[in-house]
C-alpha cells in the first residue's frame, strides 16, 4: 500500500486515478480548489490553491510514495488576441503551481523507497496546433522541468510526465460538448476516438508504480497516435 498525493484530484483525469489507486488498496491524499466533488475512501482531502503565494501540505504523511499534478487550464485563442498577463497565469498554474507542490513534497518522498512523480503536458507541445500558444508554453516549460528534476533526483525519485491529446474531461468541456464535436475530434486521432480520463489514469497509475522503475525523464504521448501518425 502506497501514500499518493493528488493535486487536483476532484474531476476529471485526477478523479479518476483517484478512484483507481484507491480501488486498489493505496491511500491516497486528495486536493481541490472549485470542483469539491471527492472520489470515496480518500485517506485525506483538502482545499488547495496553487496560485497562493505558498502551499499548505501538512496533512500529507511524512513518508509519500507518489505524487501527481493535475491542475490545468486549456485557454485557446489567436495569439494576437492573448495579454502577456495571459502567459504569466498559465505560467504560474501550469509550472509554478507544480513546482510549489514538488518542493514541499520533497522530504516527505526522499522518506520512500521508490517514489515517482507524474505531471502533465499535452501533445500541443510536439505537434503545433492553432491558437495553443498558450497550453503549449507553459506545458513544454513543465516537459522541461520534467527532464532536469529526473536528472536532478535520479536514482532516488522518478519524474515522468504524460502529454495527452484531448480528452474528455470538464477542462475539455467546450471542445466536446455537442456529440458533432466529439465525433469530429474523434476523427483527427489515427484511433478515430477521443481520450477517456481513464485512459490516462491507466498510464499515471502504471507510472506510480514499481512496474515502471527503470522509466525516469520521459514524455509519454497518450494521444490516439494524432502526434506520430498519418493515416
Amino acid at each position: 500500500m502506497a501514500n499518493i498525493l493528488i493535486v487536483g484530484a476532484s474531476s476529471g483525469i485526477g478523479s479518476a486515478l483517484a478512484k483507481q489507486l484507491i480501488a486498489s488498496g493505496h491511500q491516497v491524499f486528495g486536493t481541490f480548489n472549485k470542483t469539491i466533488r471527492p472520489a470515496p475512501n480518500f485517506a485525506a482531502y483538502h482545499p488547495l490553491n496553487v496560485l497562493d503565494e505558498s502551499v499548505d501540505l501538512s496533512f500529507v504523511p511524512d513518508t509519500l510514495d507518489g505524487l501527481v499534478y493535475c491542475p490545468g487550464a486549456v485557454n485557446l485563442k489567436p495569439f494576437g488576441r492573448i495579454k502577456p498577463e495571459d502567459f504569466i497565469f498559465d505560467y504560474q498554474l501550469q509550472l509554478v503551481g507544480a513546482v510549489k507542490v514538488i518542493q514541499a513534497c520533497l522530504p516527505k518522498l526522499k522518506n520512500t523507497t521508490s517514489p515517482s512523480i507524474v505531471l502533465f503536458s499535452t501533445v500541443a507541445v510536439q505537434t503545433g496546433f492553432n491558437f495553443h500558444s498558450l497550453v503549449a508554453s507553459s506545458k513544454g516549460a513543465v516537459e522541461g522541468l520534467t527532464k532536469a528534476l529526473a536528472a536532478e533526483f535520479a536514482p532516488k525519485i522518478r519524474v515522468n510526465c504524460i502529454a495527452p491529446s484531448i480528452t474528455d474531461t470538464p477542462l475539455a468541456g467546450t471542445l466536446l460538448n455537442t456529440e458533432e464535436k466529439k465525433e469530429a475530434n474523434a476523427q483527427r486521432h489515427p484511433l478515430k476516438k477521443i481520450g477517456k480520463p481513464e485512459d490516462l489514469a491507466n498510464l499515471a497509475e502504471f507510472l506510480l508504480s514499481e512496474k515502471s522503475s527503470w522509466i525516469t525523464g520521459q514524455v509519454l504521448h497518450a494521444d490516439g497516435g494524432i502526434s506520430s501518425l498519418k493515416v
